[in-house]
């Protein structure tokens, strides 16, 4: 739509119907007020032989506005104006309807000779049917005509249909066109690098927020190729019935995933759940009404401003948030701002305020709302990703000092490990010069060999018992710092290396007392088919070592399962399955089900009054069955 739609400022609202004058010079001329008159026909049945006799033709009434409209969305308005031609004018004159969501409009063209020839238009036809494939209705006007005459048109259509209605040459539309749909490029084009933009961050970092953010883009473009007939021309040229509920679904689906991004970009499921409530409230009854309006009454489709509740709760939300200190919502409330002066535009404009100038910035002011919104909702989703980023740099910095505390620890502790070891190898080495002391000893005195043998067999004992021992403290200190939970996968796998020293180790806790069958209670067995199972003498029953323990059918590796018992059990269940995916390589779902399964051992022991004394292995046999 042209700045020249300024020129309804010097047409004069008169009582009779002023014809409009073809004059070159002129590039455009738009028909207002009393230039074009109306007639309502409830019944449609009415011929445009009948609406030109003298009997209707009184009945017509000049325009008050400066458009004219159905109001009764039941009856069919019948339209006249009045063209002056000039045979002597050197261009091609044409008549074009800016209102392309029209369902019905039939025109009649005045005959020379007489009678009225008919040209269909609307978004009830299929747009191929058009001559010229252009989104606005376009009627060729004859070049021969000299004089003034009237033309008639009928109009009928569900939803509101604005009788815009301009005279312009056939140059002047084609320079007009091609920087109209020039611009409608950019705008879509603008909301594909929106959107493919958004999908690479969404690939990259897996944020929710992004996938909604291009959801909406796509409903908020759909919506304006729906509004502009750009959607018809290219996407359903075909399909004349989904013209009456594309405006409707697209909105809808915008509004949508508005409401979705909202809540993902302002985090409201952990900062303000009651907030989250009212936006599910708002998606429920806006989901109640497109129900209604789909199968109850297609004209509720036609309440466009119907939207501005769902916008409405998700700009709330960010005021909201912004409020409490969240920086991120700064540009989601500039951005809906922006949105909301684009629908008080288009609403000035819904109720015929005339001081409105009806330029392009006017009429495609919710497009350029909508741009200036996409803008500012990009720069919060960044400003969200950097705040993403420093929580994790703080997380991480706080993870570091941990593990130099930790690290800290497990060198004192194998400091005095060392020290420890020292001392027993001192003390081997003050035996074993004792032991060569008596060799020559011996040696000396030959006669002293049987009793020298016999003490050095003593000694020899006792330096197998210190072996032992010294063995045996060794093993103590490594299950000390185990239980110190300040080990590492490495160092726990030295303790139990691999499956068999797992099982040997739970079969060792599960068969502590005397073996008793699980099927009869009997208390004599024999080797299994299992590595360290027992099959009952009596009834035969084979129970494998994992049976009523935590690793009973668990698919994950006997010492990865083992280490995950004891991770969970030493911090308590506060490790996270993040954590633990990240320590055993095991995928975090894995991890999650696990380390439940586990907290819910440990929380049955508690409930059965044993303490976190009693050490981490005291989770793995979990109460058998009764028989």
């Amino acid at each position: 739509m042209s700045l020249s739609l300024v020129l309804w400022l010097w047409a004069g609202v008169g009582f009779a119907q002023n014809p409009v004058q073809i004059r070159d010079e002129v590039d455009q001329y738009i028909f207002s007020f009393s230039e074009i008159e109306y007639l309502e026909d409830p019944g449609g049945k009415l011929s445009v032989e009948a609406a030109a006799s003298a009997q209707w033709s009184s009945q017509f009434k000049p325009s008050k506005t400066f458009s004219p409209q159905n109001y009764n969305r039941a009856s069919y308005y019948w339209y006249r104006i009045k063209i002056a031609h000039d045979p002597k004018s050197k261009r091609h004159w044409q008549i074009e309807f800016f209102d392309q969501t029209i369902d019905e409009l039939s025109f009649y063209m005045p005959e020379a000779l007489g009678g009225y020839r008919l040209e269909s238009f609307g978004d009830n036809f299929p747009f191929g049917n058009r001559f010229l494939k252009h989104k606005n209705f376009i009627i060729h006007l004859p070049d021969q005509y000299d004089g003034t005459y009237t033309y008639y048109f009928r109009v009928k259509s569900r939803q509101r249909a604005d009788i815009l209605v301009v005279l312009r040459p056939l140059e002047y539309f084609f320079n007009y066109a091609l920087d109209e749909y020039f611009f409608f490029g950019i705008f879509y084009g603008m909301i594909l690098v929106f959107c493919f933009y958004n999908f690479l961050m969404f690939v990259a970092v897996h944020e929710r927020h992004y996938l909604y953010y291009i959801l909406y883009l796509l409903g908020v473009g759909l919506y304006e190729m729906s509004s502009d007939g750009i959607a018809f021309q290219y996407l359903w040229p075909n399909a004349t019935e989904w013209n009456q509920y594309a405006p409707g679904f697209a909105l809808y689906f915008a509004s949508t995933f508005a409401l979705f991004f909202a809540a993902s970009l302002l985090n409201l499921r952990k900062q303000y759940p009651r907030l989250l409530w009212v936006l599910g409230g708002v998606l429920v009854l806006r989901t109640a009404y497109l129900l209604v309006s789909f199968y109850v009454s297609d004209r509720w489709f036609n309440l466009r401003f119907v939207e501005v509740v769902p916008f409405l709760a998700a700009f709330y939300a960010g005021i909201y948030a912004l409020r409490k200190g969240y920086r991120p919502a700064r540009f989601m409330v500039v951005g809906y701002s922006f949105l909301f002066l684009g629908i008080a535009i288009k609403f000035i404009q819904y109720l015929d305020i005339n001081w409105l100038p009806l330029g392009e910035l006017t009429h495609y002011s919710l497009g350029f709302s909508f741009i200036m919104e996409m803008m500012f909702l990009s720069f919060a989703i960044s400003d969200k990703i950097k705040l993403l980023r420093l929580e994790k740099e703080k997380a991480q910095e706080s993870i570091i000092e941990q593990l130099k505390e930790n690290q800290k620890l497990k060198d004192s502790l194998n400091e005095e490990l060392e020290q420890q070891v020292k001392i027993k190898t001192g003390e081997l080495v003050q035996k074993s010069d004792f032991i060569a002391a008596q060799n020559r000893q011996l040696a000396e005195a030959n006669q002293k060999l049987a009793i020298q043998a016999e003490e050095i067999a003593a000694m020899n004992a006792l330096l197998t018992q210190d072996n032992k021992k010294l063995k045996h403290d060794v093993e103590v200190v490594t299950e000390a710092r185990i239980l110190s939970k300040e080990v590492d996968f490495e160092e726990f796998s030295a303790m139990y290396p691999d499956d068999a020293s797992c099982l040997r180790f739970l079969a060792e806790i599960k068969w502590q007392g005397d073996f008793t069958c699980t099927k009869c209670h009997h208390h004599h067995f024999s080797e299994g088919r299992s590595p360290y199972s027992r099959r009952c003498s009596r009834c035969g029953y084979d129970e494998s070592v994992t049976a009523y323990t935590l690793l009973q059918n668990t698919r994950l590796p006997i010492n990865k399962a083992f280490y995950m018992i004891f991770l969970v059990y030493s911090t308590n269940g506060t490790i996270s399955s993040h954590k633990l995916s990240e320590i055993l390589h095991i995928r975090q779902s894995t991890c999650w089900s696990y380390s439940s399964k586990i907290k819910k051992a440990m929380k049955e022991k508690r409930k059965h009054g044993e303490t976190r004394h009693e050490g981490w292995h005291s989770i793995l046999l979990v109460e058998e069955p009764t028989v």
